[in-house]
């Protein structure tokens, strides 16, 4: 055991060496010229050329939105630029676990996506029927007003999950519907392109909260009771990253941060009788912060083709306040990439929103090869330590501390029809297994119209 955190430590220290080295100043620069930079296509819409030197020019990363006119493997590719504040994408696939996550060997993976962005407005949506996000903002100048709706309506029984074996009398069915409005400033940034902004929007917010029984609901488990919500919401983005071909994050910096207050209007003791330790005292209210960091750049002395790339996630709830239905939820899925992706924190190899935590930090650290202008592979490491939920057989619900790490693999393509597909496997430590490590291999395919 003492070796395993020795470890961890000795890995830790090299993600903050390579986190601090992205970024100190000339980090992008590039050293000195290797063979790979010299045989390919240059700027996206040039073809291999010569300089008087008689050498090649040097090779740059096509990016996102400009067109690329190249030869590969001796034909001709010509893809056209594309309106990238206009997008409508579907993404279908989905996770195969072993060993099983509880009872689950698998999860389907299904969302549209909707961008558009006009003069004067813009608007940004995920929808995946029961699980939705959805933002509408109208521009004043540098001004805005924004509006956003959010549900988490599972219409199943949810069950937690406790050293990889489903408590089945913790299933209950439980939800919340939030719609916000308030006012936002925002104002562009380099590198200037649709994604490039810093945001600051204080959201007032009302909301519904249910909970309901299922017929495998332990007798000795008492549900709060559903209720009104109320709240505010303080926002912050910024994001500076350049994006690629395959609008992976290529050059830049992006943070952000969400602080939340919420009352929960009518509110009882709930949790297990005859000890039900969640108060209404401690939980009616709450307060919860979360933030994030991430930047990618090159590699000194390395072609373009080589990227690195970090990021950190944290969040934290104050106090006792925290609980099964307020609890922060990670989960895996494709690695975050698109702007208003990026806050969510990914633990590679999880189901979707598995894993409840009051207070958690994630860092990643991740290097990026193109092998092709369209192909990418790429090698991540995810540490994480949370105050991670657990429930007893007893139907006792408590956070305890815990800490894993995760190596990945991955490899995203351009395919058929105007398509991605991504292919990932992820090795956890014991983590998502409450100790018992595992793996999960996700392929999704994203199709953009």
């Amino acid at each position: 055991m003492d070796g395993w955190v020795a470890d961890k430590r000795v890995a830790f220290i090299l993600f903050l060496i390579l986190a601090g080295t992205l970024l100190c100043p000339g980090w992008t620069k590039h050293g000195s010229a290797l063979a790979d930079q010299m045989t390919e296509a240059s700027a996206p819409g040039e073809v291999r050329k010569t300089e008087v030197s008689g050498e090649a020019a040097e090779y740059h990363t096509p990016l996102a939105g400009e067109p690329l006119h190249t030869v590969f493997m001796g034909k001709p590719i010509d893809i056209p630029a594309l309106d990238r504040g206009r997008v409508t994408a579907l993404t279908l696939g989905g996770v195969l676990y072993t060993p099983r996550q509880g009872s689950t060997s698998a999860t389907p993976i299904g969302a549209l996506y909707l961008m558009r962005e006009w003069e004067e407005s813009r608007t940004r949506n995920e929808i995946s029927i029961f699980v939705n996000d959805l933002e509408y903002d109208r521009s004043f100048g540098n001004i805005e007003l924004v509006a956003r709706f959010e549900n988490n309506t599972i219409p199943l029984g949810q069950r937690e999950v406790v050293n990889n074996r489903e408590i089945k009398s913790s299933d209950t069915i439980w939800g919340t519907v939030v719609g916000s409005l308030g006012p936002g400033l925002r104002y562009k940034v380099a590198p200037f392109q649709v994604d490039n902004d810093v945001k600051l929007q204080l959201l007032g917010k009302v909301g519904y909260f249910y909970a309901e029984r299922t017929s495998d609901t332990g007798p000795n488990l008492v549900l709060p009771p559903e209720t009104m919500l109320y709240g505010v919401k303080l926002r912050g983005r910024y994001d500076g990253m350049r994006r690629n071909l395959l609008e992976l994050p290529h050059t830049g910096m992006a943070a952000g941060f969400d602080l939340d207050y919420m009352h929960r209007d009518k509110w009882a003791n709930f949790g297990t009788i005859p000890d039900a330790i969640f108060t209404r005292k401690n939980t009616q209210n709450y307060v919860q912060l979360n933030g994030y960091l991430m930047g990618v750049g090159g590699i000194p002395g390395l072609s373009e083709k080589n990227r690195i790339f970090f990021s950190v996630h944290g969040g934290v709830t104050p106090g006792k306040s925290s609980d099964r239905y307020n609890a922060i939820t990670i989960g895996g899925g494709p690695l975050p990439g698109e702007s208003g992706d990026l806050c969510r924190p990914d633990y590679p190899g999880t189901m979707f929103n598995q894993v409840l935590v009051s207070n958690y930090a994630l860092a990643a650290l991740e290097y990026r090869r193109e092998l092709a202008f369209f192909i990418y592979l790429h090698l991540r490491e995810t540490l994480i330590w949370a105050d991670r939920a657990a429930v007893t057989d007893t139907n006792q619900f408590l956070f305890k501390s815990s800490t894993g790490a995760a190596t990945t693999i991955g490899l995203d393509t351009g395919f058929f029809w105007n398509s991605e597909l991504y292919l990932g496997y992820s090795w956890d430590s014991g983590f998502v297994r409450n100790g018992k490590p595992g793996s999960g291999l996700i392929l999704t395919w994203n199709k953009s119209f």
